[in-house]
C-alpha cells in the first residue's frame, strides 16, 4: 500500500495512491498519518477497510498539492557518512558506528514543493536519501527485530547547507534543518512492499543530468544495524523517521564544488518509492 497526503500546507489529508496510479481520500476512515496511525498500525486495518470500500473512496483531483506523506513526527534522526565513497568525497574516514544528527521536522515539505534558499546560503546542496518510517516504539532492539518496527520507506531529499552545516562550529543540525530541507514523498510504501530496503536503486539528477546514481546496497551500516543502533541511545516513536544517509555525487564533492541556485531543479528517486522534484527559490521574506 502507498500512503499519501494532499492539499494545502497544513490542511493536507491521508489518501491513498492506487495501483493503477490513482489518488484516493481516506479520511473517511483515518484521521491523519500521524503518530497514533502508525503505533496502531492503521496501515493493517486501513488495508482490511479498502478492500471493501476503495470505489466508494472520493477521487483526489490531480492538480491538487502532494503534501508530505505522513503528519509531523516527533524527530528526524539523520546517518551521516553511510556510503564509503561519499564518506570519501567528503574527506572524512569511513566511520565505525553510525554517525547521527536531527534534522528539525518543521524542515519537512511535500514532495514536489520549492527548495527555499536560505537567507545567507552560499553553499545549498542535494541529497537524495532512503529513509524508514517507524511503527512501534522501538527501544533498545536487535538487529534481528529492527524490520519488526518498520511501517514502511521514503524518499527524502536531505537537504543541506554546507557552510552552516561545517563552517559553523560543526554544528551539522544548522546545515539541515532550514525550512523546506526535508521534501519527504511523494509516498510512503508499506513495508511489506518492498522485499530488501539493502538492495534499492537511488538517483538524483540536476537540471536533468544524473548527479547522483547508487545503491543502498553500498551501505556501510544497513537498515537494521541502523535502526537497533539509534535504538540504544533513544527510544524511537511510531511516525519517526530515520534518513540512512547518501550516497557519492553531492555538490560538496564535486572539483569544483557546486551549489543549488534559484532556478535549479532537483528530481529524485528509489526504486520502487516513486520520485520527486523540487524547484529551487530564493529566500523571500514573504517565504
Amino acid at each position: 500500500m502507498k500512503l499519501i497526503r494532499f492539499g494545502d500546507l497544513k490542511k493536507e489529508k491521508p489518501g491513498v495512491l492506487t495501483s493503477d496510479g490513482k489518488r484516493i481520500d481516506v479520511s473517511d476512515f483515518v484521521s491523519d498519518y500521524d503518530e497514533k496511525f502508525f503505533e496502531e498500525e492503521g496501515y493493517e486495518s486501513l488495508k482490511k477497510w479498502l478492500y471493501l470500500n476503495e470505489n466508494s473512496c472520493p477521487k483526489v483531483d490531480k492538480n491538487v498539492r502532494w503534501g508530505s506523506p505522513l503528519a509531523r513526527p516527533s524527530k528526524i534522526v539523520c546517518v551521516g557518512l553511510n556510503y564509503a565513497k561519499h564518506a570519501r568525497e567528503s574527506g572524512m574516514e569511513i566511520p565505525k558506528e553510525p554517525v547521527l544528527f536531527f534534522k528539525s521536522t518543521s524542515a519537512i515539505v511535500g514532495p514536489y514543493d520549492p527548495i527555499i534558499i536560505p537567507k545567507g546560503s552560499i553553499k545549498t546542496d542535494w541529497e537524495v536519501e532512503l529513509a524508514i518510517v517507524i511503527s512501534k516504539k522501538a527501544s533498545y532492539v536487535s538487529e534481528d527485530e529492527a524490520l519488526k518496527h518498520v511501517a514502511g520507506y521514503v524518499i527524502h531529499n536531505d537537504v543541506s547547507e554546507r557552510s552552516f552545516q561545517l563552517e559553523r562550529s560543526g554544528q551539522w543540525v544548522k546545515g539541515k534543518s532550514s525550512d523546506s530541507f526535508a521534501p519527504i514523498g511523494p509516498f510512503i510504501a508499506t513495508s511489506d512492499e518492498i522485499v530488501d530496503p539493502n538492495n534499492l536503486n537511488l538517483w538524483l539528477k540536476l537540471n536533468g543530468v544524473i548527479m547522483q546514481d547508487s545503491n543502498t546496497s553500498d551501505f556501510i551500516f544497513n537498515a537494521q544495524e541502523v535502526i537497533s543502533h539509534i535504538s540504544q541511545f533513544m527510544t524511537l516513536l511510531p511516525g519517526d523517521i530515520i534518513s540512512t544517509g547518501t550516497p557519492f555525487g553531492v555538490g560538496l564533492g564535486l572539483n569544483p564544488p557546486k551549489y543549488l541556485k534559484e532556478g535549479d531543479e532537483v528530481e529524485l528517486g528509489i526504486e520502487g518509492l516513486g520520485i520527486s522534484k523540487q524547484k529551487c527559490v530564493a529566500f523571500k521574506n514573504d517565504n
